[in-house]
């Protein structure tokens, strides 16, 4: 899952166990926010813009997204604190 922080003073992502914050400069107007967000998750998983798409939360803080070319053990070593 990824929660959405709109209005912030940079893009920051962080993960908080299973949970992506994303804290992003575009304002939820328009979808702005939304489209901010997905070009933050595929720089924060490595993957290219196209290969995100929002599954449910379009409205919400609470986000799902689907994500094509990226194994389940990747995303692991992602999640994991830097030594």
């Amino acid at each position: 899952m990824v929660r959405a922080h709109p209005g912030a003073s940079r893009t920051v992502a962080e993960w908080d166990g299973a949970v992506l914050h994303v804290r992003i400069r575009a304002r939820a107007i328009d979808g702005a926010a939304n489209r901010a967000l997905i070009q933050a998750v595929a720089d924060t998983l490595g993957v290219r813009r196209s290969a995100v798409s929002l599954v449910a939360g379009e409205r919400s803080r609470n986000k799902l997204f689907e994500v094509t070319g990226l194994d389940p053990a990747s995303l692991t070593r992602l999640r994991e604190p830097p030594a």
